[in-house]
């Protein structure tokens, strides 16, 4: 099919937006192609349309996901075969996966960037057929960008691999040394090609105030802005605070944050999402693959860490193209606070030994073992457990991934899968052996098909709703009958992960580049000195967005804050100038009293007028006696 016949038969749309058709069709000339896209701008189309037009399988990287588990789904709704291979996955489902991406229909492999250290991936795609390689949030390669993850920079290996594929990388945010810097470390030929979009976001109105008392900030951008808008805070703490506050105040709002079950997670989204809640307040962790196009307000409770963090943030507001806000709070105070978070995140060399040393106490991992096993972790208990600043802990766990020594990866919610050990006449066998569990397996054979070939997702209560069992009589059963090796079951899980990437080393042996700590530490101070600019300079919002993104020459956008007040004096100062016209003329040869002075004057109200007469007083234009006035 050609590209249009593919982009009306899979997304039933009859046109590409803006420069997505430009970009695809770099990609199919089979040029490395950079592509700058606005957040809800459409990336995902620009690999998927190609990728499917093309013979072969498209692999994706993606830092997030949760994103990839939802781009997977919709492209399996589509009819589109697709896989994500995530932390929480077994060893043997890998295995399937990678396998059926070699033999199998799959177009589409989405690999988190840490998946690409595993020697077994990186052998499976030498035997791939593939047609693309598309990088996701491709600022995450730069470490001049603002979420720098150094397992990206492995995938330039996947281009030693397969040299002659092309590359499409796709952001919506990078400044000028950033996408020098993609290119470089993506390694793109020569005749590669850049897609930009303006970073300008004319229905979006963005606003600075400056308050001490934020909390009546957010009561009255959420009752004098119609529609649903999103809060962003900095702990899960005051997720809830605030989700209380705005509830107590008559406005329907629920909190959000990673800590939540996946069940809890999706309710309050799908909620929001179909307007039965005007606000969710959420730490960072929301927005990224939420497609509400309607969201009329963004509120940033504390300013952020970077600009480039905003901007994706706030532009969540506005994607229908209708008016919306993006509103940051400031107070003197997140100076000071900045500072504070400055010192929390970079954790000295021996503080990052130390947590180290209690990973491996807490996973019970001996010396020269560990490597390649995963762990659940609870960040929270961990630091708890072993005395340890939440914050410097989380930033200490980012250095060690940078030297490759573990990684740690975001919650991720993965449902219970099961799948067949043994062929059918084996299962038969047993069946008859063991008339106890007859009927058990034939409920599972007859409510899971492709279970023999694949690990097929299995809803534990309602194979109970079908047996007559409990919940957890289903889950004893599925257990045993993996111990009896009939079959490989795999339970739900919904935490953090921390692999072990390395054996564990003694301390003596374990090096970290405190240059690059330092190095990370002069970008961090720069991004945060930007924010609080943009947050302090009465400039408009839009240009020193923009400028920071190298857009020099932008236009005022008129609709923030900045170019409101400067319209409203400008026109303070036009109704002065009608008004003392108006005066004048009034007195020309007339003597009159203050209120038949004023009841003449058709323009302004009376303390306009009065200031008017002061100021000509002032000046000896006019002249009065307290009872007359005249030229």
């Amino acid at each position: 099919m050609t590209i249009h016949r593919i982009l009306q038969h899979y997304w039933k749309h009859d046109t590409f937006r803006p420069l997505q058709e430009d970009i695809i069709n770099s990609v199919l000339a089979g040029n490395d192609t950079l592509a700058l896209l606005p957040t809800g701008g459409g990336k995902s189309v620009c690999f998927q349309v190609p990728a499917i037009a093309m013979e072969g399988i498209c692999i994706v990287i993606s830092p997030l996901i949760a994103l990839m588990k939802d781009q997977v789904e919709n492209l399996r709704e589509k009819g589109i075969e697709a896989v994500a291979i995530v932390s929480g996955m077994g060893k043997r489902e890998i295995d399937i996966a990678l396998d059926n991406c070699i033999y199998g229909p799959v177009k589409f492999l989405y690999l988190s960037p840490e998946r690409l250290l595993s020697e077994l991936v990186r052998e499976r795609i030498a035997y791939m057929k593939v047609n693309m390689i598309a990088v996701d949030e491709a600022h995450c390669i730069s470490q001049w960008g603002y979420d720098f993850r150094p397992p990206y920079l492995h995938v330039a290996d996947i281009r030693a691999i397969h040299p002659k594929v092309p590359v499409l990388a796709l952001t919506a945010t990078a400044t000028a040394d950033v996408k020098d810097d993609i290119q470089q470390k993506l390694q793109f030929k020569p005749g590669s090609k850049l897609f930009q979009q303006s970073f300008e976001r004319r229905n979006l109105s963005y606003v600075v105030q400056h308050t001490e008392d934020k909390f009546r900030k957010l009561l009255s951008v959420a009752n004098g802005v119609k529609g649903s808008g999103i809060v962003y805070v900095r702990s899960r703490k005051e997720t809830v605070e605030i989700a209380r506050f705005y509830q107590q105040n008559g406005i329907s709002a629920a909190n959000y944050h990673a800590g939540l079950t996946m069940d809890e997670r999706t309710v309050r989204q799908d909620e929001w999402k179909q307007g039965r809640t005007q606000v969710i307040v959420a730490t960072s962790a929301f927005g990224m693959g939420i497609d509400k196009p309607d969201v009329r307000f963004v509120i940033h409770k504390d300013i952020p860490e970077s600009l480039e963090a905003y901007y994706q943030e706030a532009g969540r507001a506005g994607r229908d193209g209708q008016k919306a806000y993006g509103v940051l709070l400031y107070s003197p105070a997140d100076r000071a606070r900045q500072e504070r978070k400055l010192t929390s995140s970079f954790p000295t060399v021996d503080e990052i030994k130390q947590v180290y040393h209690h990973l491996a106490n807490q996973f019970q991992v001996a010396y020269g073992a560990g490597a390649g096993l995963s762990f659940d972790f609870d960040i929270s208990s961990f630091a708890d457990r072993f005395k340890l600043d939440i914050f410097k802990t989380l930033n200490a766990l980012k250095f060690l991934e940078q030297d490759e020594y573990l990684s740690f990866n975001e919650s991720v919610f993965l449902p219970s899968r099961f799948r067949f050990e043994v062929l059918n006449e084996e299962l038969y066998g047993f069946q008859v052996a063991n008339p106890g569990w007859d009927a058990f397996i034939k409920t599972l054979l007859r409510s899971y098909g492709g279970a023999f070939d694949n690990y097929v997702r299995v809803k534990e209560f309602e194979l109970a709703r079908r047996t007559g069992m409990s919940v957890q009589q289903v889950i004893e059963g599925l257990k045993q009958l993996q111990d009896y090796k009939i079959i490989s079951y795999l339970q739900q899980t919904d935490q953090p992960q921390v692999t072990y990437l390395k054996p564990r080393l003694q301390a003596s042996e374990l090096y970290i580049n405190k240059a690059y700590i330092d190095e990370r530490r002069t970008i961090y101070r720069t991004k945060v000195e930007a924010v609080l600019a943009y947050a302090t300079h009465q400039k408009c919002r839009s240009q020193m967005l923009l400028a920071y993104f190298d857009e020099d020459n932008a236009r005022k956008c008129g609709i923030c804050d900045v170019c409101l007040e400067e319209r409203r004096n400008e026109d303070r100062k036009d109704i002065m100038d009608v008004i003392t016209n108006d005066i004048m003329q009034a007195l020309s040869g007339n003597t009159m009293s203050l209120d038949e002075l004023i009841s003449s004057l058709q323009k302004g109200n009376d303390k306009q007028k009065i200031n008017a007469i002061r100021q000509l007083l002032d000046s000896g234009r006019i002249k009065g006696d307290g009872e007359r006035y005249y030229l």
